[in-house]
């Protein structure tokens, strides 16, 4: 083990141990396995690791069909949550954990992929429809509300109507995408803590 993996570690040790009730739950989408790591769909789950390698945490406990970790965010305890549900089942992992820790639909902030964005532009929401995003409609319809916040990372359109969405969404970012969508991810994880406090309107006059 390198001096940088035992200082990493150290600091892992460190960060305060979560107290008080669970208040947030905190979400990225995608898909489980390697084969889908770097893909387009899977810009939620890239977010929340690089969430986790901010805030000195780790994304590896096994619990309501996911991977998660139970970690203080701005003051306030949050469980991070990676469904391995696959994306269309979504909602099974979410419902069951806002159901056992009773919160609320707006204390749930889900981020993942858009196709009507760019790669380096992201929307932040109070709420709305599932915009035809199989997830997303998952979660809508396991906790029966479509009033929880939501942070869309862009991914880029179909380069031409008749590709295959599926084909798409599951494809990998070029080189200047990643370029591009590199500070979006910055901010995403910024927006987090700045809605966990509380101040969600503030998150979204500063990167809407």
């Amino acid at each position: 083990m390198s001096l940088e993996d035992i200082f990493a570690k150290l600091k892992l040790q460190s960060k305060p141990q979560p107290t008080g009730a669970v208040e947030w739950l905190i979400v990225g989408l995608g898909n489980p396995g390697r084969e889908y790591e770097a893909t387009r769909h899977n810009v939620g789950f890239i977010t929340l690791d690089r969430f986790a390698q901010q805030e000195q945490f780790s994304i590896k406990k096994i619990k309501f069909k996911s991977l998660i970790s139970d970690t203080m965010i701005a003051g306030k305890r949050c469980i991070i949550m990676k469904p391995s549900t696959f994306m269309n089942n979504s909602g099974e992992a979410v419902g069951e954990c806002a159901g056992f820790y009773k919160i609320a639909p707006q204390n749930i902030i889900v981020i993942y992929d858009d196709i009507n964005f760019q790669p380096g532009e992201m929307r932040i929401r109070k709420q709305g429809s599932d915009g035809g995003h199989n997830g997303m409609k998952s979660i809508i319809y396991h906790l029966n509300s479509n009033a929880f916040p939501r942070i869309r990372m862009g991914i880029g359109s179909k380069p031409h109507p008749d590709y295959d969405l599926a084909d798409w969404v599951l494809s990998r970012f070029s080189e200047s995408e990643i370029k591009a969508l590199e500070p979006a991810i910055d901010n995403a994880c910024e927006a987090i803590k700045i809605i966990v406090r509380g101040n969600i309107d503030e998150a979204m006059n500063k990167f809407n």
